[in-house]
């Protein structure tokens, strides 16, 4: 990972008077969302800021959460003054990335019902992820439909349909992928453990285990090899 990616600046912008955050890597952000932050995507360039309409008190304490927050796992910081800190707030794992564990899973899963077991997680009708993921959508459209705004009840009505169309055509698929993998019950073939040997109805005694070689990396330049000569008969 480039060093440049580790460094970020929390500062009060002189001009607009906004608290910014500009640099880091896709965690550096994670970790400013969830401080309060909000990302603000430019034709040239994207940072975060704070949340407009906070009481200076609550700025300061936010910007130097963010600041623990960062340099507990290894962030440089360039900060205001006030935003500086000695604090170091503990590091846990997010919700975020139990899921994503799935995905090493199935990266390392070798047949097809570790996979299938690895999509339930996601496609279980009553407690899956995807399930619930359908809840959180309908209990937040149910707090923004009278919250007040105008546009609220149109962005609950959007919030459903993503729930009940677009989740729901997702739910499927899945559920179909993962009940065809269940029923095959077979062994990737490009992930079972070597057998080392040759299989026991292998007729031909030149024959050696299937799996390639590891590719070996030249340390010094070699010349072009020899065009091969013309075959005279057949070859095996």
């Amino acid at each position: 990972m480039a060093l440049a990616q580790r460094v970020l600046t929390i500062r009060r912008d002189p001009h607009s008077g906004e608290v910014l955050a500009r640099g880091g890597d896709p965690e550096a952000h994670s970790l400013l969302e969830r401080t309060g932050f909000v990302p603000v995507v430019r034709r040239h360039e994207t940072y975060h800021r704070l949340p407009t309409g906070l009481e200076q008190d609550e700025e300061i304490r936010l910007a130097t959460r963010a600041v623990a927050r960062l340099q507990t796992v290894g962030y440089d910081l360039d900060t205001d003054p006030d935003f500086a800190t000695e604090r170091r707030e503990p590091h846990y794992l997010t919700l975020g990335d139990q899921v994503r564990h799935l995905a090493v899973r199935i990266r390392e899963a070798e047949s097809t019902e570790e996979v299938a077991d690895t999509l339930t997680e996601l496609t279980a009708t009553h407690d899956g992820i995807l399930a619930a993921l359908t809840k959180v959508l309908h209990t937040a459209a149910d707090f923004l439909q009278d919250l007040g705004h105008p546009a609220d009840p149109h962005t609950a009505a959007r919030l459903r349909h993503l729930a009940d169309e677009r989740l729901h055509v997702l739910a499927s698929d899945l559920r179909h992928v993962r009940n065809d993998l269940a029923d095959r019950q077979a062994v990737h073939p490009h992930r079972a453990p070597c057998p080392q040997e040759v299989a026991g109805d292998e007729r031909e005694k030149s024959a050696s285990c299937p799996c390639p070689a590891p590719a070996r990396i030249p340390t010094t330049p070699s010349a072009p090899a020899a065009a091969p000569p013309a075959p005279a008969g057949r070859r095996r």
